[in-house]
């Protein structure tokens, strides 16, 4: 069983995972509509990637015997300045998650939620992975610049990602 104040927190994360899914396809179709298919496709990965990280929380939760609640998403930002700002604004979005899943792993620990604990330790170590990713990118556009040569490249660069296998 989960405490009901840790099950609401889960909750949470799950509907703060999807939403950043959502965020992430709106910046995926911003892309798409610049013609930086590989920025579109990296960011498509993303999306899906944030989903299973929702889904590894929601199925835990059911595997404990806590009861899943959804919440409406809000709309996410669908307009950019430019390229580069969308990296940005995925840099901000990761640093906020890893905030969120720093604050759920204090409090599972407060309530002694240890198998909560356990399964939140592999988000921390995600989470540092994911902001090492996005401050790479984001160094990566802000020496690219304008010039458009690198932002083709970084553009066919990042289309080559592969989803992931899970």
């Amino acid at each position: 069983m989960v405490s009901s104040v840790v099950e609401k927190a889960i909750n949470e994360q799950i509907n703060n995972e999807l939403s950043s899914s959502y965020a992430y396809l709106a910046m995926s179709a911003f892309c798409e509509s610049q013609n930086f298919h590989g920025c579109a496709r990296w960011f498509r990965i993303q999306s899906q990637e944030e989903y299973g990280h929702g889904m590894k929380l929601f199925d835990f939760l059911l595997r404990r015997g806590g009861t899943v609640k959804l919440d409406a998403i809000s709309e996410p930002t669908a307009k950019f300045k430019t390229i580069p700002t969308v990296f940005d604004q995925m840099l901000k979005q990761e640093m906020e998650v890893s905030k969120q899943i720093d604050q759920l792993y204090e409090l599972a620990f407060k309530e002694k939620a240890f198998a909560a604990m356990v399964e939140l330790q592999w988000f921390l170590t995600e989470q540092v992975e994911e902001e090492k990713t996005a401050r790479e990118l984001v160094a990566k556009f802000n020496m690219a610049h304008d010039d458009a040569a690198l932002l083709i490249d970084l553009d066919r660069e990042l289309g080559g990602r592969a989803a992931d296998a899970t």
